[in-house]
Parts: structure tokens; sequence; C-alpha cells
């Protein structure tokens, strides 16, 4: 994919606040800020419940799409200029090789800009504990002074991994919110946890 795509989330109202730098805040977002939601998934062969399972859809798309039906938001999809492989254990190797390289895959569809969203939630699996470095690509890409950024994960057992502390280090300015972990293998049944969590950063008012 080589083209910006940005899509619109839809139903309830979006929004977002910044205190202090690096804080994790629980406060309420103003109402009526605009909400950028921005992630990378992977379908392809998947670990599932210590065995192999094949994905049309990938997690962490499948949790974004489910966040998009509940706030109004901006949906951006990562896309990396080198596609990740279905192979898992491929993707494994090349993983660990980018993390051990703090390496900074290049985006086939970069932003121009973020200027105009005052919350972005940041979606992605985790890989060996951290978000794919791709991830980091986008954080450090963009200014993110002022914003509330919410970690969004899908996972196998390592919850949030260390995404509130590497976005903490990649947004110098930037607060960091409530983030949100679910197991790959429920992801497909969360949409209560979305809910309950999409209130509690109040993002979503019913």
């Amino acid at each position: 994919m080589t083209g910006v795509q940005i899509t619109s989330c839809s139903t309830s109202q979006s929004s977002g606040a910044a205190p202090e730098a690096g804080e994790r805040s629980a406060a309420t977002p103003s109402p009526g800020t605009r909400v950028l939601l921005a992630y990378f998934s992977r379908p392809g062969e998947n670990y599932f419940n210590g065995g192999r399972t094949d994905l049309k859809i990938g997690n962490t798309e499948v949790l974004a799409r489910m966040i998009g039906e509940h706030i109004e938001c901006d949906v951006h999809r990562i896309e990396a200029v080198d596609p990740y492989s279905d192979d898992y254990d491929e993707t494994v190797a090349r993983n660990v090789r980018e993390q051990d390289a703090d390496a900074r895959p290049a985006i086939a569809n970069p932003l121009s800009g973020i200027d105009r969203y005052g919350v972005v939630l940041l979606g992605s699996p985790i890989w060996n504990v951290r978000a794919p470095m791709i991830m980091s690509t986008f954080a450090q890409r963009h200014d993110l002074r002022g914003k509330t950024v919410h970690p969004v994960t899908t996972h196998a057992m390592s919850g949030l991994g260390t995404t509130e502390r590497d976005y903490a280090a990649l947004c110098p300015g930037a607060t960091i919110g409530e983030g949100l972990a679910v197991r790959g293998e429920e992801v497909r049944q969360a949409d209560a946890t979305v809910r309950s969590w999409l209130r509690r950063i109040g993002a979503l008012r019913d």
C-alpha cells in the first residue's frame, strides 16, 4: 500500500487532554477533542493458545475496528515499506533483529501531520514484550507534545509490554494515558472490555 489512508470511525464523542509530560493520566479528556487511532496489524500465521492459527484479519485490526464502532475518530493503518512475512517464525526472527538494532522500519503510507488531534491511540501487537519497531518509527516521526497517547495492544501474555515506558521516551511532552491490552485469543469477544476502557478514558459517553 502506497497512499495515506485515513478512515472515520462512527458514533459517540471522542475526546482528549494533556496534563504534564510523561505522566500517566486518568483525567477525563475535554469533549470534542479529535482522536486519531493509528495501528499496525499483521495477518497470517499467528500464535494461538500455544500453537498456531492463520488469521485473515490480524488481531490488532479486529480490536481497532471494535474501537471504531464506539467512538468518533480517524483511523490510520500503518503499513511497512518492507511487509512482514505471513510466516510466524520468519516474523519472530525479523523482529528480534529489529529490536537488537533499535531499528526504525520505514512506513509505506506516512501521515503528513497530526496537529489536529488531541488524543492518539497507538495500536499494535506485542512482540517479545515490545510493540513492533515500526511503532517507534511512527511515534518519533510526529510531534506528540501536548497530546494524550493511549497504548492499545493485543498480546499472548505480555499485556501492554513496555509500551507505556517506550512511548513516554519516544513522545516527549505527551501524556501517556491508560492503555488497553487484550489477549489475541480473546479479541473477538472483547467488546465489553473495550467499551469499559473507552468510558474510563472519557472517549465513550453513553
